[in-house]
């Protein structure tokens, strides 16, 4: 039988293995963890909580400090299956305070562990699980990288097992897809300390999404997985440690790689140094509006490349913020509004166009051509409810013969004859002398014998 091994460094927290795990990966940090557990007290062996009782295995995040120091320390170092023993002292456990009524005050405990596996930390800006961090060796130091830093990392892709890039790269963050860095790495980094490793596992919409990457040999929808070591970075200076006048040139600097981009058709990195730009253009000076107006602007056209109308028809309301009668505000919120359909919101943009430009040939076109869809679209309804006002009389003349058709028919008998289906006695003399008399039932007995 194994002997206990000090994962403290002080004997407070031991291990005994019962059962090897398997592989060689242990969970890390924010890793969410699957696991039994059976605890006793090491004074008398007397049970005080288990897991399996309960039929529920119990999950926790690794190093969070939901839980007690020893369990951290303890499953951090156990493997897929492993069961063991873990001794803890009271220091690693509840203390002085205990956890009545079950756990005395310094107690030490005995829990036994079974590890039934673990979920990598989520990186995934929406929480959704899409990008899942492992760390292999944790890095040094306090500090790490902050969008616009420029980072050197190695990376290694895989697909399936198969590594489809294996290379060292530096780029700013936000800039990676210049140099073929999926995003789901570049937002994994921004979590990273100096000299980290870490398993990154990317889900298709931060990786190569539906499309894949043909030259790597990736397919569409494919869920990848990347090491990435962190070898050096250095952090943009914090805005609030700069003058004004370092601010208003780091925008500046900002704002030209974001036209840059734009005028090169990569969109996405634009708005990215847009959105960056717009964080050092806080002053309320007439220079500072006017870039950001200008931001505003060219970042309608992105979002229309992108065809992102919603967010084009934001950008455009910022940018009527600093200029209530920009032309080329209008021009594109109707462009926008052209796009999703809605007609009469575009032809108010456009002629709010008209109103400050009246010559504006482009404007003038689109209002035509509004006008042109608003006519043809009122043509079509015209078309719709007529055809639907003769479904509907076509449907109730239909309903009306059905109902003639189950009426019976009194022309198919002589006019005051007595039917069968209308006696209600066998006939008399008179009525088979007089058959075109109308006789009143109420009166018919009278006459019966005549």
């Amino acid at each position: 039988m194994e002997e206990f091994t000090d994962l403290s460094g002080d004997g407070g927290v031991q291990k005994r293995i019962l059962q090897e795990g398997t592989g060689d990966e242990t969970p890390s940090k924010g890793c969410t963890v699957s696991l039994h557990y059976t605890g006793t007290l090491d004074a008398d062996g007397k049970k005080f909580d288990s897991s399996r009782d309960r039929n529920e295995p119990f999950q926790f995040t690794l190093g969070q400090g939901s839980v007690i120091k020893a369990f951290d320390m303890g499953v951090a170092s156990m493997k897929l299956g492993e069961r063991c023993i873990l001794k803890c002292a009271p220091d690693y456990a509840y203390g002085s305070s205990g956890s009545p009524p079950n756990i005395p005050p310094n107690a030490t405990l005995n829990f036994e562990l079974e590890i039934l596996g673990w979920k990598g930390e989520d990186l995934s800006p929406k929480s959704d699980g899409g990008i899942r961090r492992f760390i292999i060796s944790s890095g040094a130091g306090k500090k790490k990288p902050n969008s616009g830093g420029m980072v050197k990392i190695h990376l290694v892709g895989r697909h399936e097992g198969r590594v489809f890039e294996d290379r060292d790269v530096e780029f700013a963050i936000d800039e990676g897809k210049e140099v073929g860095v999926v995003s789901g790495v570049e937002i994994a980094l921004e979590k990273f300390h100096k000299e980290e490793t870490s398993r990154l596992i990317l889900k298709p919409q931060y990786a190569f999404g539906a499309e894949g990457n043909s030259e790597l040999g990736v397919p569409g929808n494919a869920t990848v997985e990347y090491t990435v070591t962190l070898n050096d970075f250095e952090c943009l200076a914090n805005r609030s440690m700069l003058s004004p006048a370092e601010t208003l040139a780091q925008g500046k600097l900002l704002r030209e790689k974001g036209t840059k981009y734009l005028k090169e058709n990569k969109p996405e990195l634009a708005l990215k140094m847009y959105e960056r730009a717009l964080t050092y253009l806080y002053d309320k000076t007439e220079e500072v509006q006017a870039i950001q107006l200008a931001i505003y602007l060219n970042k309608i056209l992105c979002h229309q490349l992108l065809n992102d109308n919603d967010e084009a028809k934001v950008a455009c309301i910022e940018a009527l913020k600093l200029d209530s009668k920009n032309v080329k505000a209008f021009f594109r919120r109707g462009i926008s509004n052209l796009a999703l359909g809605d007609l009469d919101r575009a032809l108010q943009d456009f002629s709010a166009v008209l109103d400050i430009e009246p010559d504006n040939k482009a404007a003038l076109n689109q209002v035509t051509i509004c006008k042109h869809k608003i006519k043809a679209y009122n043509d079509e309804q015209k078309k719709v409810f007529a055809n639907m006002f003769t479904k509907f009389a076509q449907s109730d003349s239909k309903k009306a013969q059905e109902e003639q058709s189950r009426q019976p028919d009194v022309m198919k008998q002589k006019f005051g004859e007595w039917g069968d289906d209308e006696r209600e006695h066998e006939p008399t003399r008179f009525e088979q002398e007089n058959p075109d008399v109308i006789m009143l039932n109420d009166l018919h007995k009278q006459f019966r014998n005549m």
